[in-house]
Protein backbone atom coordinates (compact mmCIF):
# COMPACT_ATOMS: atom_id res chain seq x y z
CA UNK A 1 0.00 0.00 0.00
CA UNK A 2 1.12 3.57 -0.18
CA UNK A 3 1.61 6.05 3.14
CA UNK A 4 -1.41 7.63 2.48
CA UNK A 5 -3.40 4.33 3.03
CA UNK A 6 -4.52 4.52 -0.80
CA UNK A 7 -4.31 1.99 -3.55
CA UNK A 8 -2.78 2.79 -6.32
CA UNK A 9 -4.60 2.75 -9.50
CA UNK A 10 -4.30 -0.90 -11.08
CA UNK A 11 -1.68 -1.29 -14.33
CA UNK A 12 -3.98 -1.39 -17.62
CA UNK A 13 -3.21 -3.37 -20.33
CA UNK A 14 -4.21 -0.85 -22.78
CA UNK A 15 -1.49 1.79 -21.64
CA UNK A 16 1.06 -0.49 -23.06
CA UNK A 17 -0.45 -1.39 -26.21
CA UNK A 18 1.28 0.30 -29.40
CA UNK A 19 0.30 3.71 -30.53
CA UNK A 20 -2.02 3.20 -33.98
CA UNK A 21 -0.38 5.19 -36.52
CA UNK A 22 -1.46 5.98 -40.47
CA UNK A 23 1.05 6.00 -43.13
CA UNK A 24 3.42 8.92 -44.26
CA UNK A 25 2.90 10.84 -47.21
CA UNK A 26 5.75 11.92 -49.46
CA UNK A 27 5.59 15.29 -47.72
CA UNK A 28 6.27 13.32 -44.03
CA UNK A 29 8.68 11.10 -46.30
CA UNK A 30 10.65 14.57 -47.57
CA UNK A 31 10.16 15.83 -43.34
CA UNK A 32 12.37 12.52 -42.68
CA UNK A 33 14.77 12.52 -45.51
CA UNK A 34 15.61 16.36 -44.30
CA UNK A 35 16.29 15.30 -40.51
CA UNK A 36 18.25 12.44 -42.16
CA UNK A 37 20.53 14.58 -44.27
CA UNK A 38 20.80 17.25 -41.40
CA UNK A 39 22.47 14.88 -38.67
CA UNK A 40 24.44 12.77 -41.56
CA UNK A 41 26.38 15.98 -42.03
CA UNK A 42 26.56 17.33 -39.01
CA UNK A 43 26.62 14.16 -36.60
CA UNK A 44 29.84 14.45 -34.00
CA UNK A 45 29.65 12.27 -31.45
CA UNK A 46 29.05 13.96 -27.88
CA UNK A 47 27.85 17.23 -29.46
CA UNK A 48 25.73 16.40 -31.75
CA UNK A 49 23.16 13.03 -32.76
CA UNK A 50 19.93 14.31 -33.00
CA UNK A 51 18.23 15.64 -35.49
CA UNK A 52 14.62 17.29 -36.07
CA UNK A 53 12.69 18.28 -38.95
CA UNK A 54 9.65 20.30 -38.77
CA UNK A 55 7.03 21.38 -41.33
CA UNK A 56 4.90 24.55 -40.39
CA UNK A 57 1.83 25.72 -42.60
CA UNK A 58 3.28 26.78 -45.17
CA UNK A 59 4.97 23.90 -45.83
CA UNK A 60 7.82 24.87 -45.30
CA UNK A 61 10.91 22.59 -43.33
CA UNK A 62 12.77 23.73 -40.69
CA UNK A 63 15.23 22.03 -38.97
CA UNK A 64 17.55 21.46 -35.73
CA UNK A 65 20.77 19.60 -33.92
CA UNK A 66 20.73 18.27 -30.46
CA UNK A 67 23.20 20.09 -28.80
CA UNK A 68 24.54 17.56 -26.31
CA UNK A 69 25.53 19.92 -23.48
CA UNK A 70 23.79 20.12 -20.06
CA UNK A 71 21.94 23.00 -19.54
CA UNK A 72 20.37 22.34 -15.87
CA UNK A 73 19.02 19.01 -15.91
CA UNK A 74 18.74 18.48 -19.60
CA UNK A 75 20.45 18.81 -23.02
CA UNK A 76 18.89 20.97 -25.43
CA UNK A 77 16.76 18.74 -27.67
CA UNK A 78 16.84 18.87 -31.61
CA UNK A 79 12.85 19.02 -31.45
CA UNK A 80 13.20 22.39 -29.71
CA UNK A 81 15.83 23.54 -31.88
CA UNK A 82 13.61 23.19 -35.00
CA UNK A 83 10.59 24.41 -33.53
CA UNK A 84 12.37 27.73 -32.50
CA UNK A 85 13.27 27.89 -36.34
CA UNK A 86 9.72 27.60 -37.42
CA UNK A 87 9.08 30.23 -34.93
CA UNK A 88 11.27 32.49 -35.52
CA UNK A 89 10.57 32.07 -39.67
CA UNK A 90 6.93 33.10 -38.73
CA UNK A 91 5.44 29.73 -38.41
CA UNK A 92 2.06 30.65 -36.87
CA UNK A 93 1.40 26.42 -37.19
CA UNK A 94 2.96 23.22 -37.03
CA UNK A 95 1.89 20.39 -39.51
CA UNK A 96 4.68 17.35 -38.29
CA UNK A 97 7.65 16.70 -36.91
CA UNK A 98 10.12 14.17 -36.99
CA UNK A 99 13.48 13.26 -35.14
CA UNK A 100 16.34 10.84 -35.91
CA UNK A 101 19.41 9.40 -34.52
CA UNK A 102 22.86 9.05 -35.69
CA UNK A 103 24.23 5.94 -34.45
CA UNK A 104 27.12 6.19 -32.06
CA UNK A 105 30.32 5.12 -33.95
CA UNK A 106 30.33 1.27 -31.47
CA UNK A 107 26.82 0.50 -31.99
CA UNK A 108 26.09 -2.48 -34.75
CA UNK A 109 23.74 -1.04 -36.87
CA UNK A 110 24.96 2.11 -38.89
CA UNK A 111 21.56 3.06 -40.32
CA UNK A 112 19.86 6.52 -38.83
CA UNK A 113 16.40 5.90 -37.13
CA UNK A 114 13.75 7.56 -36.56
CA UNK A 115 13.18 8.04 -32.81
CA UNK A 116 9.86 9.28 -30.30
CA UNK A 117 10.33 12.55 -28.64
CA UNK A 118 11.31 13.14 -25.34
CA UNK A 119 8.95 13.52 -22.20
CA UNK A 120 9.82 17.18 -22.41
CA UNK A 121 9.76 17.56 -25.61
CA UNK A 122 5.92 15.53 -25.70
CA UNK A 123 4.78 18.24 -23.18
CA UNK A 124 6.71 21.29 -25.73
CA UNK A 125 4.86 19.84 -28.68
CA UNK A 126 1.49 19.65 -27.26
CA UNK A 127 1.76 23.27 -26.24
CA UNK A 128 3.43 24.61 -29.17
CA UNK A 129 2.56 22.53 -31.85
CA UNK A 130 -1.27 21.50 -30.91
CA UNK A 131 -2.59 19.11 -34.05
CA UNK A 132 0.55 18.32 -35.08
CA UNK A 133 1.28 14.77 -36.56
CA UNK A 134 4.63 13.25 -35.60
CA UNK A 135 6.16 10.55 -37.47
CA UNK A 136 7.68 7.59 -35.47
CA UNK A 137 9.06 4.05 -36.31
CA UNK A 138 6.39 1.05 -35.98
CA UNK A 139 6.88 -2.28 -36.86
CA UNK A 140 9.85 -1.04 -39.44
CA UNK A 141 7.50 1.55 -40.77
CA UNK A 142 7.25 5.11 -40.74
CA UNK A 143 4.09 6.48 -39.30
CA UNK A 144 1.98 9.61 -38.28
CA UNK A 145 0.71 10.06 -34.50
CA UNK A 146 -1.07 12.81 -33.43
CA UNK A 147 0.90 14.38 -31.08
CA UNK A 148 -1.78 14.82 -28.08
CA UNK A 149 -1.50 10.52 -28.66
CA UNK A 150 2.42 10.61 -27.18
CA UNK A 151 0.87 12.60 -24.19
CA UNK A 152 -2.67 10.73 -23.04
CA UNK A 153 -4.24 12.73 -20.21
CA UNK A 154 -2.19 16.10 -20.40
CA UNK A 155 -2.68 17.82 -17.46
CA UNK A 156 -4.05 21.44 -18.55
CA UNK A 157 -4.39 24.76 -16.18
CA UNK A 158 -7.99 26.09 -15.79
CA UNK A 159 -8.62 29.59 -15.20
Amino acid sequence: GRLDGSRAAPQHRAMNKPLPGTPITAADQALVDAAKSLIEQRYTENRHHIASAVRGASGRIYTGLHLDTYVGRASVCAEAVALGQAMAGGEKAIEAIVSVRHPRPREQHQDCKVVSPCGICREMLTHFAAGATVILLRDDAHVRIPVEELLPAKYKRHP
